[in-house]
């Protein structure tokens, strides 16, 4: 029997890590809030921050091309990931080993080595480099992320399902458009969220494979920290936490009232 001692150190320890976590972001929110430039005193409470958010273009130009790229990336490494995975699922023996050794390597590569391949092979293949280069650059380090979130739905299936729907009269594409597809939705929509996140994340690879007159979020934050973060950039973090937020509590609503 557990101890009231024991449960107190479980909650303390959980609300320890839960400090952690999110006091920086509750501390981020509330001085976009502040009057001040300053982020170490507060000089009353406004909006003008919000107002002025929208009002930069340059900070209206990064987030433009930052979800633009995200989303285009995200979408392409979401059909490609997939169908690479259910390809995957399918081999036996060592060849089902390598790929996905070879898949893992991404993953586990240091994103300044992803960044500086990725630029030297754009250089020989002359690519000018711009939104072009840096959407290539997002697709390639976001498929495996995707691949590994669809790989663990399909190990969920039964064994010789496609062979059995086969039997019934599917065809092979309407047995993956109506009987695989369906059933590992939520991996494919965890690897695009995946994707999605490390697009918009992303700094070192796409400071490497950008060009003139493209640039993101991550890029233009780094090149303001040389001169001080802007209080714009609070504002923008609020909505864009905010935004997550809502969106998680709608995915989450929806997955309850179809389990009910």
């Amino acid at each position: 029997m557990v101890s009231r001692f024991e449960k107190f150190i479980k909650k303390f320890y959980l609300a320890i890590i839960f400090i952690f976590l999110y006091a920086p972001i509750v501390t981020l929110m509330v001085f976009s809030f502040n009057n001040s430039k300053s982020m170490g005193k507060w000089n009353g409470f406004t909006f003008k921050w919000y107002g002025e958010l929208f009002h930069n273009e340059s900070l209206m130009e990064a987030l433009y091309y930052t979800i633009l790229i995200a989303v285009i990336a995200s979408v392409i490494a979401t059909i490609v990931g997939t169908i690479t995975a259910i390809g995957i699922h399918n081999m036996r023996g060592r060849k089902k080993s390598l790929l996905l050794n070879v898949n893992n390597l991404p993953i586990i590569n240091p994103d300044i080595v992803t960044g500086v391949a990725l630029m030297s092979l754009f250089i020989f293949l002359k690519f000018d480099f711009g939104f072009k280069t840096m959407l290539l650059a997002h697709i390639s380090f976001d498929i495996p992320y995707v691949i590994l979130s669809v790989l663990p739905k399909l190990r969920q299936l039964p064994d010789n399902t496609i062979e059995a729907a086969m039997d019934l009269g599917a065809t092979p594409w309407y047995a993956m458009r109506k009987v695989i597809i369906p059933q590992i939705k939520p991996g494919i929509f965890a690897g695009f969220l995946m994707a999605f996140t490390m697009s918009i994340d992303d700094f070192v690879i796409s400071f490497f494979t950008t060009g003139p007159g493209v640039t993101n979020l991550s890029i233009e934050i780094y090149s303001m920290a040389r001169r001080g973060i802007k209080p714009e950039i609070n504002a923008l973090s609020t909505l864009m936490f905010v935004t997550v937020l809502i969106l998680l509590l709608i995915v989450n609503k929806k997955k309850k009232v179809e389990v009910n």
